[in-house]
């Protein structure tokens, strides 16, 4: 039910194509989505009914925004722009890269093969993705064996090793006529595109006569590498009889969740596969479309000439955004991998049901408790500091970040104490916990990133009162913060509130006292294993310093090498010699140590 303000708001949407902005009470933008009718979109979430995210979406919503574009299109870059900028928590958000590797034929004079993970716009010719790194790897070097190119780096003036190995035409020493490559480059490409038989045929008949003159290391080399050919380039299922690269997608939708799966069919075959689950809180065949964009707005990806997705999707738009064509197949094999991609997406999100059944318990539904228990309203994230020092030497904070219950590892930070006072020499938690807590939240505040729901902090009152009066008096934010104690034997015992230190009643046996252990031992351990690593490096350069003629390039060099004072105190005075030190430091080394 929309508030009195939002129900004014909603009579003045206009009836135009464009994006709008959700924002929750702290003017957080959480959702971003695009419409051909902002004024029939934005209304149908205030009345309609809803379930799963898409209804905890609306039941956040206190205000929203719009912006208008002239058309469809507009909308569509505008949005994934805006989902890029302020990284909505509602929406789905992929990673930048595939993380796959391709093979690449570079576009010089003289040409290389080489793996790459990285697609550059250079002209060059890019195989691939490939699901198996290994499988690709060991086909490369097959091929620059049977057609082989430059494999050195050029113009030496002699023959290389693999010239001599008949791995390389002799760009090192000679300049190898374009035709030569060019033929060499069109083999390899024919091989890359699917054309294997004769190439297996002949490893086949290879690895029968090493078996047969009893070789069998030989056999089994050409056994693994016939294996590789089949898992990178050989037409395992054929789905058309041309080489077209193709991209397919297809999904399934229950119970608010979006199941994607993505067919890569590259010569001639099913290659790989990916598949992505988030909720839907969009229509469906939006949902998709703002998918795919994103997917295509990755780094190293490689564009295929067509890409086959189901029949309400809006090809127009998107292919005129893309420049690649999109159709919707209506028969034959292609039409069957769809519905096999639509079959493969529903599986998906069934097992996902099965799954989050059990994990919501231990997660979301725990991290409900917790804010229940402080008499909060829910919110996604948690952050927890905590400090590690030993005696007030090397002293360092760690702070921990938990989304929806699960920790959110690229969310950790780790702090160097700067401000240590001499008389407490880094041992005053006080003091820690107000530069600690000044640090990060002065710096989220300057860079307009979204604050979090909750702060715990490893400690007791007094650590809570200084968490308060930094965010309240010197900051102007407001953040609910509590504190975790322990117990005399160091294990999680109860939350503590405000300034009194109010107990929080918590029941010992729920998931939501579970979660609090979790969170507590997380920061600790993070701060412990940075605070160890810190000791640790302080520790070997102080030994290091100590020793006279042993300056900071020659510290580095040392302990870069050896990894330790024991394993330098081990070695021979001929090795700290070959590193480059003198024979005078060295022995003054070996001496000290």
């Amino acid at each position: 039910m929309a508030t009195e303000y939002l129900e004014h708001k909603l009579t003045l949407l206009p009836d135009r194509p464009g994006c709008y902005l959700m924002k929750d009470i702290n003017a957080k933008i959480i959702y971003v989505g695009k419409a051909k009718n902002l004024k029939n979109r934005v209304r149908s979430y205030f009345k309609s009914t809803h379930e799963g995210k898409t209804a905890k979406l609306v039941s956040q919503i206190r205000d929203f925004e719009t912006i208008v574009t002239t058309t469809d299109k507009e909308a569509f870059l505008l949005e994934i722009t805006l989902i890029q900028k302020h990284q909505p928590y509602f929406n789905i958000k992929l990673k930048k890269g595939t993380g796959y590797p391709y093979i690449k034929i570079t576009n010089e004079r003289n040409p290389r093969m080489l793996i790459t993970g990285q697609v550059k716009k250079d002209d060059g010719y890019y195989y691939g993705p490939y699901p198996n790194v290994y499988a690709a790897e060991e086909t490369l070097h097959f091929l620059q064996k049977v057609y082989p190119l430059r494999r050195c780096s050029g113009h030496m003036g002699r023959p290389c090793l693999y010239y001599h190995m008949g791995q390389c035409l002799g760009a090192c020493f000679k300049e190898v006529p374009i035709a030569e490559y060019d033929l060499q480059v069109r083999k390899i490409k024919s091989f890359l595109n699917g054309n294997v038989a004769t190439v297996k045929r002949k490893l086949t008949l290879q690895m029968q006569q090493a078996a047969t003159d009893l070789k069998f290391e030989r056999a089994a080399e050409l056994r693994d590498q016939i294996n590789y050919i089949e898992q990178t380039v050989e037409k395992q299922k054929i789905i058309s009889n041309d080489n077209t690269p193709r991209d397919l997608f297809n999904y399934y939708v229950d119970k608010g969740w979006i199941s994607v799966q993505v067919f890569f069919i590259r010569q001639a075959r099913l290659m790989k596969r990916e598949k992505r689950i988030f909720p839907c809180i969009n229509t469906p065949s939006e949902e998709l479309a703002t998918f795919i964009l994103q997917f295509y707005n990755r780094k190293n990806n490689v564009f295929p000439k067509e890409i086959l997705v189901p029949s309400d999707i809006d090809t127009a738009s998107l292919s005129a955004i893309l420049q690649v064509p999109m159709r919707t197949p209506q028969r034959g094999t292609k039409r069957d991998l769809l519905a096999m991609a639509h079959d493969n997406a529903r599986l998906a999100l069934e097992e996902k049901f099965r799954l989050l059944e059990l994990d919501n318990r231990q997660t979301i539904g725990a991290q409900k408790q917790i804010f229940a228990a402080l008499g909060l309203p829910y919110g996604q994230t948690i952050e927890s500091f905590d400090h590690s020092h030993i005696q007030g030497t090397d002293a360092v904070s760690a702070m921990v970040s938990f989304v929806d219950g699960k920790p959110m590892k690229s969310n950790y930070r780790k702090y160097k104490i700067k401000d240590v006072l001499e008389e407490h020499n880094g041992a005053d938690e006080t003091a820690n916990t107000r530069e600690v807590v000044y640090r990060r939240y002065s710096r989220l505040l300057k860079e307009k990133k979204a604050l979090p729901d909750l702060i715990l902090m490893d400690g007791g009152l007094i650590e809570l009162r200084v968490v308060e009066d930094v965010l309240h008096n010197e900051l102007g934010i407001n953040i609910p913060v509590a504190g975790m104690v322990k117990d005399d034997h160091h294990n999680t015992a109860h939350l503590i509130t405000g300034t009194t230190g109010n107990h929080v009643p918590l029941d010992r046996k729920s998931q939501g006292f579970y979660l609090l252990q979790r969170i507590q031992d997380e920061v600790h351990r993070f701060a412990i294993t940075y605070h160890r690593q810190t000791h640790s490096k302080n520790a070997l350069s102080s030994q290091l310093e100590s020793i006279r003629g042993v300056g900071p390039k020659t510290r580095i060099k040392l302990l870069r090498h050896f990894g330790s004072i024991k394993k330098i105190k081990a070695a021979s005075l001929n090795d700290l010699i070959s590193l480059g030190v003198s024979e005078k430091v060295a022995r003054t080394i070996k001496l000290s140590l």
